[in-house]
């Protein structure tokens, strides 16, 4: 049998080879076969900067003065005569307890007084009278012994109704329950004709409002670490400047001084409390008001500092991205200490002049190159290609 041989077409290989590495070379550069622009940046360089020290403590307002009214004798509540939550002055009556029962008593010690007076008067002439005849031997001295015994009676008689008189005079004047201070007063517990006594709770509270107190704790890590910089500066503690943070973020446009270290450490927390007095002359601070204590040194030093937003942070510490002179980034380890605005201070991983990325951030790679714009100027136009703008430290870079 014959054989039958398949006769394969040999197409020309060099032409499909040449058009796929081809297509694959050309996929791989962009229009105009140029590099891809490095991405923009924006940087601010690490600066020196004259600052006030820092610390902020959780802290709470305290008034000056608290003080609960309370009866201090048993009644119906006649009259309250203020506006809860108004101001009021020291000496300002608030509420008024019935008077009957207790006038009436006032008449009763003023009548016993009187009596015993009388009774003084008579038992005085008594004595004279007996002293007169004894002196003349006319009765014996037995009976001049106790003429002088009732006289001595009579006497203490008036003591006694003079302090029950005053006891009266005061049981009156309670029935009128007067501000001890000025300050604001809260709501009134009792109603008119509600009945009242010493062992009722408190009918109203009155705080004051200028000046008060801000309180808070510090360590007793932080006091040694105050207490030895203090030292080392001559700086004395009640020269430090006290700011409030208050809950909106907004700073309280008064400062004050410290006025007040505890001499006890909590063994619960070890801390110390510490007082702030600050002027509160509108009432915009109020007792029990959380607010951040800021406590800042008289005498200024110098820092570094670079915005917050230029930190990062991650699972080996704190970082910024620098931009060097041939505009490549680098992932260079800080430590930093307080914040102060929009900045933070640096201690140490920088030194003055160094450019720290702000923004764009997402868009830098350590190791990767970036067209860097200091904040404020406007970013260079593209050039051609292969072509950079000057360099973030000032060199101009070649053509590639």
């Amino acid at each position: 049998m014959p054989q039958v041989r398949r006769v394969i077409p040999i197409v020309p290989l060099m032409p499909i080879f040449m058009l796929a590495f081809g297509g694959v070379a050309g996929a791989q550069q962009p229009p105009g076969g140029a590099d891809a622009p490095p991405p923009a940046v924006t940087v601010e360089p690490a600066r020196e900067a004259d600052i006030k020290p820092q610390t902020e403590f959780s802290g709470r307002v305290e008034a000056v003065d608290k003080v609960e009214l309370r009866a201090r004798v048993e009644g119906f509540l006649e009259a309250r005569l203020f506006e809860e939550g108004a101001e009021v002055e020291k000496g300002q009556k608030l509420f008024t307890i019935e008077k009957g029962p207790y006038e009436a008593s006032l008449a009763e010690a003023q009548a016993a007084l009187a009596s015993a007076r009388a009774d003084y008067d008579l038992a005085q002439q008594e004595q004279k009278r007996q002293k007169e005849l004894v002196s003349r031997r006319a009765v014996a001295q037995a009976q001049l012994d106790q003429a002088n015994a009732q006289l001595a009676g009579a006497e203490a008689a008036i003591k006694s109704r003079e302090a029950a008189l005053r006891t009266a005079q005061l049981n009156v004047s309670y029935t009128d329950i007067k501000a001890p201070i000025d300050g604001k007063i809260g709501r009134a517990a009792y109603s008119v004709g509600d009945l009242v006594g010493p062992s009722s709770g408190p009918l109203a509270t009155i705080v004051s409002q200028d000046p008060i107190y801000a309180t808070f704790t510090i360590t007793q890590r932080q006091l040694l670490q105050a207490r030895q910089e203090m030292r080392d500066e001559g700086v004395d503690p009640s020269r430090f400047t006290i700011r409030l943070r208050l809950a909106d973020g907004s700073l309280y446009d008064k400062t004050g001084t410290i006025g007040f270290i505890g001499n006890q450490v909590d063994p619960n927390t070890d801390s110390l409390t510490v007082r702030a007095k600050l002027p509160n002359p509108d009432g915009d601070l109020i007792d029990g008001q959380l607010v951040q204590v800021i406590a800042e040194t008289e005498k200024a030093s110098q820092v570094l500092v670079v915005p917050q937003k230029a930190v990062g942070l991650d699972q080996i510490g704190r970082y910024v991205l620098t931009v060097g002179k041939d505009d490549t980034v680098a992932q260079t380890r800080v430590e930093v200490g307080e914040t102060t605005g929009p900045d933070v201070i640096v201690t140490k991983g920088l030194k003055p002049g160094d450019l720290v990325i702000t923004e764009g951030l997402q868009k830098a790679r350590p190791g990767s190159k970036v067209n860097p714009t200091r904040k404020g100027e406007t970013p260079a136009a593209a050039t051609g290609a292969g072509q950079k703008k000057p360099s973030a430290g000032g060199a101009s870079a070649a053509e590639g």
